[in-house]
């Protein structure tokens, strides 16, 4: 079943007439890619605006040739095919309509990890830009040391970063603009490899894919959507950083820049996203943490009711208070659903009422946690 979804999810954005929009609209209508593929003549009856003539298009072998090739691929070299709904696949970025229907992922983090940043700046990168991704990462990890971070494995601050990141023992994933049969640029193939061991690559194409122009402005939609927030450390008066700064407010995600002095080259796009309120301006790890409220998660609190006063839980509330109780880190909501077996709407329902009663705190992608553990 897990290897037709991943055969479906693949073989539907090629679809003749639907593309990745429209792809991710129909799984996200009808519960998986499968269930497209299988109930295709009840799709009119079950999805507005679905024609007759889409149906007819389902029915296409052909579409499913380059899926058998890339799945064969990605068994071959150790390679995940994530599909939408499947819950390894990244909450925060399934949030956003523009989702990619299919990941290929090879490396061991966690892309549901309780805290997400993305780091991206100028390719040109000044020793100032180097200095604050070092100092930056350096500070971050005696605060908050479980986050994982995200960039694009380019020139200048998106390799600075990675680097940074390893050497202060985050895990770091880089997304590509390309399919994972290689490295671009090469030149940063050694720390591509120390990636797979602490982190990992990730990508929405398939294997062949050149690292075009139009795919980087892609990539960025994932670098920002996977993560909590976007810190832009340097970047011109224009470029790929402000993208991604303007891709994360587009999905409602925080978005912080360093400032430099005027006029610097490689600060004026910083300079200019604060002075819009486009992003908010800090200076340190302890700024951004603060701001992110992310302190407050690492410091044992006294305001969670103790496990003894939760008097009036239903069935259902306990089974999910057990639940969290057992994962004090925090449980993703698709987990959840699947765990304690109750449908999404119903888990939801309740996740409000134990919110109302401060039994549990809901967390940036979709994460809930028990209040005082």
């Amino acid at each position: 079943m897990k290897q037709d979804e991943q055969r479906y999810s693949l073989a539907l954005p090629y679809v003749y007439g639907l593309g990745p929009i429209g792809a991710c609209a129909l799984v996200k209508a009808m519960g998986s890619a499968t269930a497209v593929f299988q109930r295709k003549d009840e799709l009119p009856q079950l999805v507005p605006g679905v024609s007759r003539r889409l149906v007819e298009a389902l029915d296409c072998p052909d579409v499913f040739r380059r899926a058998d090739e890339e799945l064969a691929f990605a068994e071959k070299n150790h390679i995940q095919c994530i599909p939408l709904m499947d819950e390894r696949y990244p909450s925060r970025l399934r949030e956003c309509e523009d989702a990619p229907l299919s990941l290929f992922y090879r490396g061991n983090a966690d892309l549901n990890a309780l805290r997400v940043v993305s780091m991206v700046g100028t390719r040109h990168a000044t020793p100032y830009g180097q200095d604050i991704c070092q100092r930056f990462l350096r500070d971050l990890s005696a605060l908050c040391p479980e986050v994982l971070v995200v960039s694009g494995l380019a020139y200048g601050i998106d390799i600075h970063s990675h680097r940074a990141a390893l050497q202060n023992g985050f895990n770091t994933v880089g997304v590509l603009a390309h399919g994972l049969d290689r490295i671009y640029p090469a030149a940063h193939r050694k720390t591509a490899v120390s990636m797979l061991e602490q982190g990992g690559l990730l990508t929405e194409f398939m294997s062949g894919t050149n690292p075009d122009r139009q795919n980087f402005v892609k990539r960025n939609r994932i670098v920002a959507g996977m993560s909590d927030a976007t810190i832009v450390v340097e970047s011109a008066a224009k470029g790929g950083a402000l993208i991604t700064a303007e891709l994360a407010e587009s999905y409602s995600r925080d978005c912080f820049a360093f400032p430099g002095r005027v006029g610097d080259e490689f600060s004026a796009g910083c300079n200019a996203l604060i002075r819009k309120n486009r992003a908010a301006l800090i200076t340190s790890a302890e700024d951004f943490v603060k701001a992110m409220g992310w302190e407050m998660a690492d410091t044992p609190k006294q305001e969670g009711i103790q496990r003894q006063l939760f008097l009036d839980l239903s069935d259902e509330e306990e089974k999910i208070v057990q639940l969290l109780q057992n994962n004090p880190d925090g449980v993703q909501i698709n987990t959840l659903v699947v765990e304690v077996n109750i449908p999404i709407n119903r888990v939801s329902a309740l996740l409000f009422e134990l919110e109302m009663k401060g039994v549990v705190r809901a967390m940036a992608g979709g994460i809930y946690r028990i209040i005082g553990f």
